[in-house]
């Protein structure tokens, strides 16, 4: 296999957005552009990630792009798979270089679902699960995740309180990032005075509808030498899948995805949970991150709220988790949230993340599901 690197990177803001579907995802394209310093000529294929195209009356979107690029030659892939799209299309574009097919390919993540209003996105959101014992049944993913939680809560000595504390983290860390979509800062009584959407989750327990794109250049090592010294390797990279159902699941308290893909991307990368320095994981809801923590094996189960209560999850701690902000700050385009936790990732290994950065940070890694954890991508990256 060819040795895989990402040499640029680019995102649009996250959040309530005026601009069309295609014009955020040329945006975020033409910057990862820009800032690997190559021409547009010299991408070979476009991996791009999108669920709710038809949302804005676009749904063959990779032509589009690779059009106003100027490369309407250049194949272009379209990739859906719920909120984890974006993990799927890096994965898929990875494969790609590391097998040879190509040198530099570009992996664009776009939604754009704000205009369409709550009602809309929240019954579009729910065809994304198993819509005939799920959504079709009245089941919304915060029904769902408040199962999960509330599971967890029953199993293990955690409260909502703690649940809370996961919020109050995310968005300390995306007041430092410009491009989150929520940027504002909250407190435990914040979050347990907020209007109750599923019981125990609470409105600043929710990721928002977010609209935005990210994209990145990822290219073969000789590629990448050949035009940069400022890059990063992809050292691991693993899928795995779930049970559509919750019903299906032996456990409420764990996402069978995660842990596969997890084991995968760590035999892939020749590491351990211990060497991974930060990680940008999917908390589509504060529950999540703590699920998240344990079955990427940063923590033991039933021990990841221990560390949100001792700060091993903030920046400054022991495994820094959602520096971004994640999905609940930085906000939640699903097409675009994997390659943006990417883009996150390539920023603080090359220290652009700014007042966000993890101090002497050499390994990242990231997390991406859809629906409950059907499917999972995790991918590992080193510093060059």
């Amino acid at each position: 296999m060819e040795k895989v690197c990402v040499i640029g990177a680019g995102s649009t803001k996250y959040g309530k957005l005026e601009d069309s579907i295609a014009d955020l995802a040329i945006q975020a394209s033409v910057g990862a552009i820009d800032d690997a310093g190559i021409e547009p000529k010299e991408i070979k294929a476009g991996y791009i990630s999108n669920v709710f195209g038809v949302a804005d009356k676009q749904v063959h979107i990779g032509p589009v792009i690779m059009s106003n690029l100027g490369i309407p030659e250049v194949p272009s892939l379209s990739i859906e798979s719920a909120c984890g799209s974006g993990s799927v299309a890096f994965r898929e574009a990875y494969a790609n270089v590391a097998a040879g097919f190509y040198d530099a390919v570009l992996v664009t993540g776009v939604e754009k679902v704000n205009h369409k209003g709550t009602e809309w996105n929240t019954t579009y959101f729910s065809y994304c699960s198993d819509f005939f014992y799920e959504g079709g049944s009245g089941a919304s993913f915060p029904g769902l995740f408040a199962s999960m939680a509330r599971a967890y809560l029953a199993e293990f000595k955690a409260t909502e309180e703690d649940l809370a504390l996961v919020a109050v983290k995310n968005h300390d860390n995306g007041l430092l990032n410009p491009k989150a979509h929520l940027q504002r800062k909250i407190s435990v009584e914040d979050v347990m005075n907020s209007p109750v959407v599923a019981s125990p989750l609470k409105l600043y327990d929710c990721c928002p509808f977010s609209d935005g794109a990210s994209s990145v250049i990822i290219c073969s090592e000789n590629f990448a030498k050949d035009h940069t010294k400022d890059y990063i390797d992809v050292i691991g990279s693993g899928r795995g899948g779930s049970p559509a159902a919750l019903q299906g699941r032996d456990h409420l308290t764990t996402i069978p995805s995660t842990k596969i893909a997890a084991e995968a991307a760590y035999k892939m990368a020749n590491i351990t949970p211990k060497d991974v320095d930060f990680a940008e994981v999917h908390d589509c809801f504060t529950i999540a991150e703590i699920i998240d923590s344990e079955d990427l094996g940063f923590f033991e189960k039933g021990k990841g709220v221990d560390g949100v209560r001792e700060g091993l999850t903030k920046r400054n701690g022991d495994i820094p988790i959602n520096p971004s902000g994640g999905l609940k700050s930085k906000g939640h385009p699903i097409g675009a949230t994997g390659v943006g936790q990417v883009v996150e990732t390539f920023e603080q290994l090359m220290g652009k993340a700014g007042e966000r950065t993890v101090k002497d940070a050499n390994i990242g890694l990231t997390h991406n599901f859809g629906a409950t954890g059907a499917s999972c991508a995790v991918h590992i990256f080193r510093r060059a």
